[in-house]
């Protein structure tokens, strides 16, 4: 993927900057491609990249107690990340990993602290990002710590389709996570996970082909999460 292509696919970003900012800025800008289940980068690293997924799937988790994961969010394109934790001074408290084979683009978080010291529109910008990024976390904590499992599930399902989209039946999540996957997402074990799913398509509100599912009533999901 070329840089051009690149600045399109980041002109919220880019918008804000004059020619000779935004010459700059693709003069540090570097493509990679990550690998499924490749890590982005790890829990105790500092941050030094200002990172923008161009196209795949990616998980922010968190390492939990007796070696179970805990996804905190999913990262779709186009979104940016991996870039909080510089802001607050601190190491990363997540880690990052690709869903499946993955574009990034990454930019020396130095690069992106200059431009915002000559560019107060810029600063604006990331400001409205983090705040995007706190209300979705905020949303989640109640959400994986006030429903039940059934609720948890629907809700991640629902989740996943407004993160991901359907494929072109119109019914089918376009991403197929495991079952530990999706029970990381759900603050659930795996055996809880398997269970509800396989609730869930005894009582037609889903489908499962391995780990495609397909959602049947969107109704009862929503009622199922809703009432928790």
């Amino acid at each position: 993927m070329g840089k051009e292509e690149v600045l399109e696919k980041i002109s919220d970003l880019c918008n804000p900057l004059t020619q000779e900012q935004r010459d700059f800025l693709t003069e540090n800008l570097t493509v990679y491609t990550y690998r499924k289940n490749e890590a982005i980068y790890s829990e105790g690293e500092f941050p030094t990249q200002f990172m923008c997924l161009l196209s795949g799937k990616v998980k922010i988790f968190k390492n939990g107690v007796s070696g179970r994961n805990q996804i905190i969010r999913v990262i779709k394109p186009v979104e940016y990340f991996a870039y909080r934790a510089y802001f607050a001074h601190q190491e990363y408290l997540t880690a990052a990993a690709a869903f499946e084979t993955s574009t990034i683009a990454q930019i020396p978080i130095t690069t992106i602290t200059h431009l915002i010291t000559e560019n107060n529109a810029l600063a604006c910008f990331f400001i409205k990002q983090l705040s995007i990024d706190l209300g979705i976390a905020d949303e989640r904590t109640v959400n994986l710590t006030q429903k039940h499992i059934r609720g948890r599930l629907a809700e991640s399902l629902l989740f996943l389709k407004e993160s991901y989209g359907l494929e072109e039946d119109g019914c089918t999540l376009s991403i197929y996570l495991s079952r530990e996957d999706l029970a990381n997402l759900s603050n659930m074990t795996t055996s809880n996970a398997i269970r509800t799913l396989t609730n869930f398509a005894a009582e037609k509100i889903i489908a499962i082909d391995g780990r495609k599912i397909k959602i049947i009533s969107e109704e009862k999901l929503e009622k199922i999460s809703r009432i928790g």
